[in-house]
């Protein structure tokens, strides 16, 4: 890894993004659509405004701190002006799928298709928060002997520190519903498709196995996780495509045979709608391919 611009680190294989620590002043940089290469922590300190994520839209204001996994599409649009910093790192600099037991930012932070990928910076996170950024702001300018291994220590400390401070935040909506059905109905649901994502991909199999009309699942979805039945099982979908085009050499044919598609070439098509690339692509920019070189 080199130095470059004094807060980038660079892959030199690839010459592409390892590691990123930037301030901004403004919205420039999220104004418009992006769809990165490597994950993206937003910390907003000053400012409001809306996020555009995926399917949804959050409203946010100052000390709220998005993340972003690769490829997903988001923008920022400002109410008042942003101020804060913004921390990017590659899979091939540090990949939380391989990690996930020792950092446990898997399904919390990041890839969690129930919950909204932001979190509000309490005043005891954001003193942590500074005093890292701090450190990761110096190391990277050193050069030093160890300088991966140390910023990749402060990033994993980063990152449980902000997904502890998500999970005690996480909305307990399935204490807050006035109807005793429907708490039973939302944690069955994400059983369901947690246990036949593979194999169930319509909206109509998820209402028969809960023994509700699809109109009524459709209310229920869309009420509490702000989507669509067809995205909460197409984003569980492409969450686990990702994590077998990034951790195994399987063929593409191979990895839609075990989620349920018998053509490759439309579990292609699909991938590529819901991810906005190939899969082949996000394999040789983000995946095995990239991991082995």
């Amino acid at each position: 890894m080199n130095i470059f611009n004094t807060n980038t680190l660079i892959n030199e294989q690839t010459g592409n993004l390892a590691f990123r620590l930037n301030t901004f002043e403004d919205n420039s940089q999220f104004n418009q659509i992006n769809r990165y290469n490597y994950y993206s922590l937003i910390w907003i300190r000053k400012g409001s405004g809306t996020a555009k994520i995926d399917f949804s839209e959050y409203e946010f204001a100052e000390n709220t701190m998005f993340a972003i996994t690769p490829y997903q599409p988001f923008m920022l649009v400002e109410k008042d002006s942003i101020e804060g910093v913004v921390l990017n790192f590659h899979p091939d600099f540090f990949c939380i799928h391989k990690h996930h037991r020792q950092v446990a930012c898997n399904g919390v932070l990041f890839n969690n298709i129930y919950n909204p990928p932001m979190l509000c910076v309490t005043d005891e996170t954001r003193l942590q928060f500074e005093m890292l950024i701090s450190q990761m702001g110096v190391e990277i300018q050193k050069a030093d002997l160890a300088q991966y291994e140390l910023l990749v220590s402060y990033l994993k400390i980063f990152l449980i520190t902000a997904s502890r401070s998500k999970a005690k935040q996480q909305p307990e909506e399935l204490n807050a519903l006035p109807d005793d059905q429907k708490p039973f109905i939302l944690q069955k649901l994400k059983n369901l498709i947690e246990a036949h994502y593979k194999t169930k991909h319509s909206a109509g199999d998820y209402a028969e196995l809960l023994n509700i009309s699809p109109k009524a699942l459709a209310k229920i979805t869309k009420n509490h996780f702000n989507k669509t039945m067809t995205n909460l099982i197409s984003e569980r979908i492409i969450i686990e495509a990702k994590r077998e085009l990034y951790l195994t050499n399987k063929s593409v044919k191979e990895i839609a045979y075990e989620l349920g598609y018998d053509d490759e070439h439309y579990f292609s098509r699909f991938f590529k709608n819901n991810a906005d690339i190939s899969p082949k692509t996000y394999r040789d920019t983000v995946g095995f391919a990239r991991a082995m070189a």
